[in-house]
C-alpha cells in the first residue's frame, strides 16, 4: 500500500518515469496551473475521495495521491487557486484531482475544511521539464473560427448560480432529444474537473459527452477568453462525427462568472449559439436572470432548473411574464416536459434578441 500512488482524473494518462523530490526543487520555483505533483494526504477534510479515470478511490492518511495545480470558482463549495511559489500544504479544491490554495469556502464547509496534502515532489519529463497537462493539451486546440459550430445547433446551458439545475436540465434535454430519435452531443465548456456531469448526459441519452479536460485543463477558471473560444471549437470538433442535430453545451456557475460573463458578452461567440435554455432555483433568480440576459442582448427560448420543482415559483415567474408582452410566451419546462421533448424547435436563431 505504501507505494501506490492514487491518480485524480486529471493526469490519468501521467506516469511516473521521471520525478524531483521537494527537498531538490529550487526555492524560486513557480507554479502554474496544469502542474502535476505528488502529494501525501496529511489531513482529510472535505475530499475523502478523488475520482480517478474509472472510479472513486477513497482516501486514507498517508496516502500518495498524484494530482494536478488548478484554480476553482464555486459558489457552494470552494474558491481556491495556484499558489506563485511552494508551500508547506496544499488542499484539494476538486475531487477530480485538483490541488491549490484555500482562499475561502461555503459556510457549510467550514467545520471540516478542505483535505491538507504535503507535496511530495513534481512529476517531470525525460528532459527533467515539469510536466504540465495543459501544455501537453494547448497544441491540440483549434483556432476559434465559428465553422465547427455552423455544422450543428449549439443550446446553451444557464444557470443563475451554481446548483441551480443546469446540468440536470441539459442531461433531460439530451434524454428528451434521444427519445425523439434526435442525435445530441454534451459538452461542459467550462467548471473544475470531475466527470459526474458529462457521465450523467451520457446515460440520459446524450451520444457522446465531453468536457474541457479533454486538453488538459483541470479547471478553466481565469484562463483567457481566446482560450475559452478555443475549447469551444475543438469540443464541437470532438463531437461533430458523431453527427449530432444539436449538440447541448453547459457552462458552469452562474452567468456572473467570469468565463460565463466574457463568453455571453462575446458578440461572436453568440452569434454561432442556436437556443439558449436558462435554469434558476427560484422565481426571483428566473426573473432577474432573464432580465439580465435580456439587457446582454440574449433571449432564453426556455426557463427550467430547481424552481421548476414547485408550482408556486412557477405561478410566480408566470404571473411576472404575462405583465410583460415581449416575454408571454417564454415556456417553462419541468423535467418531465424536457424528457418528453418539448423543447421549442426553432428553425431561426433566436437567441440573439431582435434590435
Amino acid at each position: 500500500m505504501k507505494n501506490r500512488i492514487k491518480k485524480g482524473m486529471t493526469c490519468a494518462q501521467v506516469s511516473m518515469d521521471y520525478f524531483i523530490p521537494t527537498h531538490e526543487l529550487p526555492e524560486d520555483l513557480r507554479l502554474s496551473a496544469g502542474d502535476v505533483a505528488l502529494f501525501e494526504v496529511t489531513h482529510l477534510g472535505k475530499h475523502t475521495q478523488i475520482q480517478s479515470a474509472g472510479r472513486n478511490l477513497t482516501l486514507a492518511l498517508g496516502d500518495q495521491i498524484m494530482a494536478v495545480f488548478g484554480a476553482r470558482y464555486a459558489t457552494n463549495q470552494f474558491e481556491g487557486y495556484v499558489p506563485e511559489t511552494l508551500q508547506e500544504h496544499y488542499h484539494i479544491l476538486g475531487g477530480g484531482g485538483v490541488v491549490g490554495i484555500l482562499e475561502s469556502s461555503h459556510s457549510k464547509f467550514e467545520t471540516e475544511g478542505p483535505t491538507q496534502l504535503k507535496m511530495l515532489g513534481m512529476v517531470t519529463d525525460s528532459s527533467g521539464q515539469i510536466l504540465n497537462t495543459i501544455q501537453v493539451g494547448q497544441p491540440h486546440l483549434s483556432k476559434f473560427d465559428g465553422t465547427a459550430a455552423s455544422k450543428t445547433k449549439v443550446i446553451l446551458s444557464l444557470g443563475s448560480s451554481m446548483d441551480s439545475g443546469k446540468t440536470t436540465t441539459a442531461a433531460f434535454l439530451c434524454h428528451g432529444f434521444a427519445q425523439q430519435g434526435i442525435n445530441a452531443a454534451y459538452i461542459k465548456l467550462t467548471g473544475t474537473a470531475y466527470p459526474k456531469d458529462r457521465n450523467l448526459a451520457y446515460d440520459l441519452g446524450a451520444i457522446t459527452a465531453v468536457d474541457f479536460t479533454k486538453y488538459g485543463y483541470p479547471s478553466t477558471y481565469l484562463i483567457s477568453e481566446q482560450e475559452l473560444l478555443n475549447l469551444y471549437e475543438s469540443l464541437l470538433a470532438e463531437v461533430l462525427p458523431f453527427q449530432p442535430e444539436y449538440v447541448v453545451i453547459e457552462i458552469a456557475d452562474g452567468i456572473f462568472q467570469r468565463e460565463t460573463r466574457m463568453l455571453l458578452r462575446n458578440p461572436v461567440f453568440m452569434s454561432t449559439v442556436h437556443q439558449v435554455v436558462f435554469s434558476a432555483g427560484d422565481s426571483l433568480s428566473a426573473v432577474q436572470g432573464v432580465q439580465t440576459l435580456n439587457q446582454w442582448g440574449i433571449m432564453p427560448s426556455a426557463l427550467s432548473g430547481l424552481f421548476t420543482a414547485s408550482p408556486l415559483l412557477i405561478k410566480e415567474v408566470k404571473e411576472f411574464l404575462y405583465e410583460r408582452q415581449e416575454l408571454l410566451f417564454l415556456p417553462i419546462l419541468n423535467l418531465e416536459d424536457l424528457s418528453a421533448g418539448k423543447w421549442p424547435m426553432v428553425k431561426e436563431n433566436f437567441s440573439q434578441l431582435q434590435a
